[in-house]
């Protein structure tokens, strides 16, 4: 029984883009380890940025000094 956590920024995912990931991800595990669909689990877990740190600070911090290319004006 697989079980897969994806973590990701609170930052625009999609419910598209979620079904998306948790369909892929549960065909590869079954392409590539023979896992059944019905006992795959995929759990998308939505962190804020506040609560994200890359090299000491975090995303929130990094965002607004640097926005990221999306949110560039």
């Amino acid at each position: 029984m697989p079980y897969v956590n994806i973590k990701v920024t609170d930052e625009a995912v999609t419910v598209s883009q979620k079904r998306l990931l948790i369909e892929g991800v549960t065909r590869l595990l079954e392409q590539i380890l023979n896992k059944p669909l019905s006992s795959t689990y995929v759990i998308i877990d939505e962190v804020s940025t506040d609560n994200w740190g890359v090299g000491g600070e975090t995303v929130t911090a990094r965002h607004r000094r640097d926005p990221p290319p999306s949110r560039r004006e």
